[in-house]
């Protein structure tokens, strides 16, 4: 051991290491206390959490998804008779199921960005907040206008609560096995939205008027808001930036051109007002990447779809709104139209679809070890396409057994997709931008939904059988896209 090791320290040295001992203390302590009136914490700093809080974040994140998704679903079951009291043409119907998902797509990447800068706890509970008081307004609405008004600001709202959600649960679960559990769960709650938002619409339609329906999700989703100021802790990014304004004017406007012409569309798609509609979505397209690419703090990281998984991630949520979402949400009209069915007959049927896909999402963790998660996105593609197959020629006047099947596989295939895109999501972007990367994510799956439903509107003009060839001929394209972007 050389001489100088082992000497005992001398006076300078000794004040010099608690001269830096004092400096690190100070600086611990000012990390500690950094961040904004309401004791907003930088996410490097901040203490473990403990189970407990774990829990409780998971419970009132996922039943805050929950009611997001019910609300999302619900005018699939009672869009004939929505139609039928607002005077709505078909050419609008359209709107009524798509007011939801323009706000979403809208606005994801921004609560984002808002939440990691901001708090995603404050952005949370202002989502649910927010979403509460227009679903209940929703109930109210007198006219096709205002309905979808009120939608509009629905899916504003809920991109709020679903962006921040697998925020606080990244935070709450920073890695390893404990995660993978708490997305799939978190993935399983979606699933279970979808299922009850048309069987609750459906029986309250049955024993009280179609509008009780967003009067009780609106206060459902307010208690929640409720239990999440007591329940969740603030957390944020390490670095707080400004808003990147212009790029989230940019992508409003953007997304709002291209699913406005993909609606209007199911009309004449060689009509002018279509195409002007979607070259200015492809220069707004472009205008928000150059944005981007020079502003100090991006919305989104360009450089991100350089990452296998995150481009694996926005391709399996593009086409799972496309191919599954898309054709699904029209599913009980056309068994409706097509097959006489009851509204309630629907919403049972509906569930058996996503009931199963709840019950896969759950049990889906134990795949974690043995299949990647782009693979999983694969196999979900796959079973969907299946199962969407299997309901070929029975839209029309066939009786409910024989739709059991396929909708249990296509079930089946949903859980495998909604477990593993909130994996990817998370998994996929540095942890102080997962908030982000849940934006990121859910935007691509909600403009896939929406182009999704109105392809699905306007090929089901032709026989239900059409929609359902295209959802799986898109299905399989999502299983090939995924795995080719995630190669690397």
């Amino acid at each position: 051991m050389p001489h100088s090791a082992a000497q005992p320290p001398t006076g300078r040295t000794a004040a010099g290491s608690l001269a830096a001992g004092r400096a690190a203390g100070s600086v611990a302590k000012a990390a500690a206390e950094a961040g904004d009136g309401d004791g907003v914490r930088a996410e490097a700093t901040a203490a473990p959490h403990t189970p407990r809080h774990g829990r409780a974040t998971l419970a009132v994140t996922s039943a805050a998804t929950a009611l997001t998704l019910m609300n999302y679903t619900a005018p699939m079951l009672t869009l004939p008779g929505t139609a039928r009291a607002f005077g709505t043409p078909a050419a609008l119907q359209a709107w009524l199921l798509n007011g939801t998902p323009l706000g979403l797509a809208v606005l994801l990447l921004v609560a984002g960005s808002l939440a990691d800068t901001h708090g995603r706890r404050r952005v949370f509970l202002l989502g649910t907040l927010g979403l509460g008081l227009t679903t209940a307004l929703g109930g109210f609405a007198a006219s096709t206008l205002t309905f979808t008004l009120a939608r509009v600001a629905q899916g504003a709202a809920s991109a709020a609560v679903l962006a921040a959600s697998l925020g606080l649960l990244a935070h709450a679960y920073p890695t390893g096995a404990e995660r993978i559990r708490a997305t799939a769960v978190w993935g399983a709650f979606v699933s279970a939205g979808i299922a009850l938002g048309p069987l609750l619409a459906g029986a309250l339609s049955t024993v009280a008027d179609w509008r009780w329906t967003y009067v009780t999700l609106g206060a459902a989703t307010l208690l929640v808001a409720a239990l999440g100021t007591r329940t969740l802790v603030e957390s944020r990014a390490p670095r707080a930036g400004r808003t990147d304004l212009a790029g989230a004017l940019a992508l409003g406007l953007a997304l709002a051109a291209l699913l406005t012409a993909l609606t209007l569309g199911r009309d004449g798609w060689l009509r002018p007002a279509v195409g002007l509609l979607a070259l200015a979505a492809v220069a707004l397209t472009a205008l928000f990447v150059r944005v981007e690419r020079r502003a100090a703090a991006p919305m989104i990281d360009l450089a991100l779809f350089r990452t296998p998984a995150f481009r694996a991630a926005t391709a399996g949520a593009l086409f799972t709104g496309l191919a599954v979402i898309g054709f699904f949400s029209v599913l009980p009209a056309l068994l409706q139209r097509g097959a006489g069915m009851a509204p309630l007959a629907t919403a049972w049927l509906f569930l058996l679809w996503s009931g199963t896909a709840f019950v896969v999402a759950l049990q889906s963790r134990r795949l974690a070890g043995r299949l990647s998660a782009t693979h999983q996105l694969a196999l979900g593609f796959a079973l969907s396409t299946a199962g969407v197959l299997a309901l070929y020629g029975a839209l029309e006047g066939a009786g409910w057994p024989r739709l059991l099947p396929g909708l249990v596989v296509a079930g089946a295939g949903s859980g495998l997709l909604n477990a593993a895109l909130p994996r990817l999501a998370v998994d996929s972007v540095p942890r102080e931008r997962v908030a982000m990367g849940s934006g990121a994510n859910n935007t691509a799956r909600y403009i896939g939904s929406s182009a999704g439903v109105a392809l699905a509107l306007a090929l089901s003009t032709a026989g239900p059988d059409a929609a359902l060839l295209t959802s799986a001929a898109l299905g399989l394209a999502g299983a090939a896209v995924t795995l080719a972007t995630g190669r690397g």
